[in-house]
């Protein structure tokens, strides 16, 4: 039990033996004044009896707000999982439609990629590339061959003979 309960318990207890071991006391008749009249009646009983009818009332009160707090709890959790089933279904209904808009864009660059002017624009520059470094590597070759026959003119004339070649 929580320590509120256990502390309201103990207060209506210690009450309760007051008002047993006080009984006789509490049974005493004496006057009592209404405002309009005087009436001869036993007080400690009528404080008593004002002390459960404020007890029941708010034992009436803590139910009526419990179940009121469990009623708009339950009502929470319907619409919680109304609106979670809901939102469940428009991301499906957007991911159905995200598939089929990659799906067309796919297909749409998959056959209009095969001509398009930018396709011919870069095999065009690779092309273009190709000779370059073609024409590039066959000058350098042409270059290095030039190297090597001066080479080979400076030694014959400088030993007469070529080194046998293997």
């Amino acid at each position: 039990m929580k320590l509120r309960t256990v502390l309201l318990l103990l207060v209506l207890g210690a009450i309760a033996a007051f008002s047993a071991l006080n009984w006789g006391a509490f049974n005493t008749p004496t006057t009592l004044s209404l405002g309009v009249a005087e009436v001869q009646a036993p007080l400690g009983v009528i404080m008593l009896g004002v002390v459960a009818f404020l007890a029941a009332f708010f034992l009436v009160f803590v139910v009526y707000v419990q179940a009121s707090a469990l009623f708009d709890s339950r009502r929470h959790a319907q619409e919680l999982q109304a609106n979670r089933e809901l939102a469940d279904k428009a991301e499906a209904s957007r991911f159905t439609e995200l598939r089929s808009f990659l799906e067309v864009e796919l297909q749409k660059l998959a056959s209009g990629n095969a001509g398009t002017p930018v396709d011919a624009a870069i095999v065009a520059r690779l092309d273009r590339l190709e000779r370059e470094l073609l024409t590039a590597i066959e000058q350098s070759g042409n270059g290095l061959a030039a190297c090597i026959g001066e080479l080979e003119d400076s030694l014959e004339r400088r030993d007469g003979s070529l080194p046998t070649r293997r």
